[in-house]
């Protein structure tokens, strides 16, 4: 290979490093890669560092040691969390947000990868000292949050359904309360998508009474695999007492009046607290 220049070097060292989160490289990696010592390599890594550290852009960890190297970590500061949050609040607390029925209108949110890409590392920020093997979401809403808090913590994605899938093989099927506790659906999960012994995340987005989420709780069990951490990105306040405890929320859905269109949507200061 060619001689590469110190900026060509950097620009592909960032690149591998976001691209590749909580993914280590090692020195000789990079140093094989570019032809270069180890010392400019080290060199390189502390100038990348301190670029995405200054702009709020996540941090880059080196361990040391023969099987050391370098990891990105996709990490906000807290007041970029917050300023995240509460911008949430505002735009799910317009007049315009209540739907026939009294459901919150959020897809907006949740399908907009440039939000929905900050509330993945927010999440993972919270969990990743959990270690997860994958994250768990329920179809189809909290798809792309959990898809992005995966991809933030480098893991896998797991989707249980609400029926079993011929493409993905025998399914493990259990009944779940949902709603208020009116009624009774039923969720899927291929015996594929899980091993038994793994650490699992559950993210959803949204959570009234908690049946869902104690559902996939529920399913985790069958599996023998342990559920490490829930996360939903709006609880409501009421009822206080949910189906599943426990559960991390980003932001609360404290009022709601269908008759006026009030709506009233706030960070969780809980949350914020346990990041700082």
């Amino acid at each position: 290979m060619d001689r590469v220049k110190r900026s060509e070097r950097l620009g592909a060292m960032t690149h591998m490093l976001i691209q590749n989160p909580n993914r280590i490289h090692t020195f000789s990696e990079f140093c094989e890669l570019f032809g270069s010592a180890k010392s400019t390599i080290s060199e390189d890594v502390n100038l990348i560092a301190d670029s995405l550290s200054r702009f709020d852009m996540g941090a880059v960890h080196t361990i040391s040691g023969a099987a050391g190297g370098v990891f990105y970590r996709p990490s906000l500061s807290i007041n970029k969390v917050r300023q995240t949050l509460e911008d949430l609040s505002k735009t799910l607390s317009a007049n315009d947000r209540i739907l026939p029925g009294g459901f919150l209108y959020t897809s907006d949110i949740t399908s907009d990868p440039t939000v929905t890409e900050l509330l993945g590392r927010i999440f993972a920020m919270r969990f990743w000292h959990l270690s997860p093997s994958f994250v768990l979401t329920m179809e189809t809403k909290g798809i792309p949050l959990a898809l992005m808090t995966a991809r933030a913590l480098n893991v896998p994605l797991v989707v249980a359904r609400r029926d079993s899938k011929a493409y993905e093989g025998s399914a493990v099927k259990i009944s779940y309360i949902s709603g208020d506790g009116d009624h009774i659906e039923t969720m899927a999960l291929s015996r594929r998508a899980v091993k038994e012994g793994q650490r699992t995340l559950i993210i959803d987005d949204f959570m009234k009474g908690g049946g869902t989420l104690q559902g996939m709780v529920d399913m985790m069990n069958e599996f023998k695999a342990t559920v490490v951490g829930i996360g939903v990105m709006i609880s409501t306040a009421i009822p206080l007492e949910k189906r599943c405890k426990d559960v991390k929320t980003l932001l609360t859905l404290d009022e709601m009046d269908v008759s006026t269109g009030k709506c009233i949507v706030t960070p969780s200061e809980e949350f914020l607290r346990a990041l700082m």
